[in-house]
């Protein structure tokens, strides 16, 4: 499945107006710094993962989620559908046609920096139309706070509390909540949130448990090599 022509030139238009794009590691890989980093797989794969953004790995590949905190999600992946190692990074990018890919904003920033609030307000309805038009599965697993809080953005107070309540749970990388999104065109879907830690070497809290966390979120949704697909 590809991008249509209209939606691959929104996605340039709003990096063009985007500051903060590291076009010095897009400069490095010959890579054109307007060109959305998504991993766009099968239209009707069941499972997604929603990340933050992409990292220089993936700014190298052209590819989401391969860099080293993508490869921590990818090996469990690859070790629960398939109950062996991951060998190798060509492993690695075969196991990710199993699921859809997306991140809050598919660029780069400088000194890998979260996104501020008004660039993701600027590709909200572009990723939302991902979501939307571009994937029929439901069951959605959230990559750290930006990423789960992303979907309360341009939502009522009603459904931002109702994130923020859930986030506040000590066990809330167990449970689940559903969540609706509409398009610009006005159809609306309402997906299942699975939150999880950010999976970053950084993020000392939760690294070394992400493995076995991410491992219980595909037990939860079902996932196996026969049910990759609806």
């Amino acid at each position: 499945m590809t991008l249509s022509k209209e939606l691959i030139r929104r996605f340039r238009q709003a990096a063009a107006e985007t500051d903060g794009i590291d076009e010095a590691v897009y400069d490095r890989y010959d890579k054109d710094p307007l060109t959305p980093i998504i991993g766009l797989g099968q239209q009707n794969l069941r499972v997604g993962v929603f990340g933050r953004d992409p990292g220089r790995d993936e700014v190298k590949y052209g590819e989401p989620f391969i860099g080293a905190g993508g490869q921590l999600v990818r090996r469990a992946l690859y070790e629960h559908l398939h109950q062996a190692a991951m060998p190798d990074f060509e492993a690695s990018k075969s196991v990710g046609e199993h699921v859809f890919w997306a991140n809050t904003v598919p660029y780069k920033p400088v000194g890998n920096k979260a996104w501020s609030m008004a660039v993701k307000r600027r590709f909200h309805p572009l990723v939302r139309t991902l979501l939307i038009d571009h994937w029929d599965g439901s069951a959605l697993i959230t990559l750290g706070r930006e990423a789960f809080f992303w979907f309360g953005i341009d939502q009522s107070k009603e459904v931002r509390a109702k994130l923020e309540a859930f986030w506040r749970q000590d066990d809330r990388f167990e449970r689940q909540c559903e969540i609706t999104l509409s398009n610009e065109e006005g159809a609306s879907r309402t997906l299942t949130l699975y939150p999880l830690p950010h999976p970053s070497p950084l993020n000392q809290t939760w690294y070394k448990r992400f493995p076995g966390l991410l491992k219980q979120r595909l037990e939860q949704v079902g996932l196996t090599l026969d049910s990759v697909t609806l």
